[in-house]
């Protein structure tokens, strides 16, 4: 049933593949953003709760005679997606993967 040697379970992914945890879209299982994948999650995550919110400020707009709501949707739309973004840890500076890593030096082998 298990056949390494520290317990665990073999997974099927590929030895390059990145592998990304279940509730954080765009971070790596070691904790660790995956750059581009990061800010395409935080982009959905602020598109799509505009688009999703204006649609239903539209709807109320429609069914009540008003012309307000569905800016007022967008804008919670915007502040929701930048809220799920953070909340998952995309938006953090403590896990950036650009700027000024060089600066550090170079990274400890984690096989040692």
């Amino acid at each position: 049933m298990f056949s390494r040697k520290d317990g665990r379970r073999p997974t099927n992914k590929a030895a390059g593949s990145p592998q990304t945890t279940a509730g954080a879209p765009g971070v790596s299982e070691n904790g660790r953003d995956g750059g581009y994948n990061a800010g395409i999650a935080v982009f959905s995550y602020i598109v799509g709760g505009i688009i999703v919110w204006s649609l239903i400020g539209w709807g109320l707009d429609n069914l009540w005679g008003t012309r307000w709501i569905v800016l007022a949707g967008a804008l919670l739309g915007a502040a929701g997606g930048f809220y799920l973004s953070h909340m998952h840890g995309l938006t953090s500076s403590g896990n950036s993967a650009g700027g000024d890593n060089a600066a550090r030096g170079p990274s400890p082998d984690e096989d040692q």
